[in-house]
């Protein structure tokens, strides 16, 4: 345990002096605040269109961050030579990829966190204090991105950065179009074409069950059930996706 909480909180500091997330996050800023300008250019409900606009500014943001941290793991190591030096002393792969795992959701964490209060904040000067319902879909949002942080370390064990960002991206939206895959797949004619939208509905993840926007935008409440399931579905999947990164990981020779 004293060797991973090492490993995160190596992990944490250097990520959190990273120029590039500081720059993501003012662009998240920015985009939050001018969310309030939404409400005056939109018609119908307005109070809706902000919330939409809002929390959805920090999912994509966030999702950005996650896949930047994510992507450039193993690559740093090699560029410093850091990797050698690790490699050679007693330290199990799986410890060192946990270590990176838990220093990147940590600061994950801070920077989600900072962004929540200023959503808090500018939607209590607008419309007032937000309901539960957004705390929910919050940490919901947390769990989607360590399972996103998951994808990006799994593609960067075995790839050069560009390569593991086009992968994450491409797992980020396809996740997020799951549901429309499976839809459009299943009205398809060719039966090759609905095999291979169940294929991938089933194998890839699904954002959408992890996404709790229309909760915070029609302030819903989220139900124990949905919620539950949701939770075991995203922390599953993460575990799932680690497990296959440290056998890759751990196959992978450094010499």
């Amino acid at each position: 345990m004293t060797r991973l909480l090492a490993l995160a909180s190596n992990t944490f500091k250097e990520a959190i002096r990273d120029r590039v997330l500081y720059s993501l996050l003012f662009f998240a800023v920015l985009v939050l605040v001018g969310s309030l300008a939404v409400e005056n250019i939109t018609i119908g409900d307005q109070e809706k269109v902000v919330r939409s606009f809002a929390f959805g500014a920090m999912r994509f943001f966030s999702a950005i961050m996650a896949l930047f941290l994510g992507v450039g793991l193993v690559y740093k190591e090699l560029e410093r030579k850091t990797i050698y030096t690790i490699a050679s002393k007693p330290i199990p792969r799986w410890l060192f990829l946990m270590g990176k795992f838990t220093g990147l959701m940590a600061v994950l964490a801070v920077q989600l966190g900072a962004m929540a209060l200023l959503y808090v904040l500018l939607m209590g000067l607008s419309q007032g204090l937000p309901s539960e319902s957004f705390y929910s879909a919050l940490f919901l949002l947390f769990v989607e991105l360590g399972l996103l942080v998951a994808w990006a370390i799994l593609f960067s064990t075995y790839s050069a950065p560009t390569t593991a960002s086009l992968f994450s991206l491409a797992i980020f939206f396809i996740g997020n179009l799951a549901d429309d895959i499976w839809h459009y797949g299943q009205k398809a004619e060719s039966e090759s074409l609905r095999a291979l939208s169940e294929w991938l509905y089933w194998l890839l993840p699904n954002f959408e069950i992890l996404n709790g926007t229309p909760a915070v935008v029609h302030e819903q409440a989220l139900s124990s059930a949905r919620l539950s399931a949701s939770l075991c579905y995203g922390i599953g999947y993460t575990l799932a996706v680690l497990c296959v990164a440290i056998l890759v990981f751990s196959k992978r020779d450094f010499k």
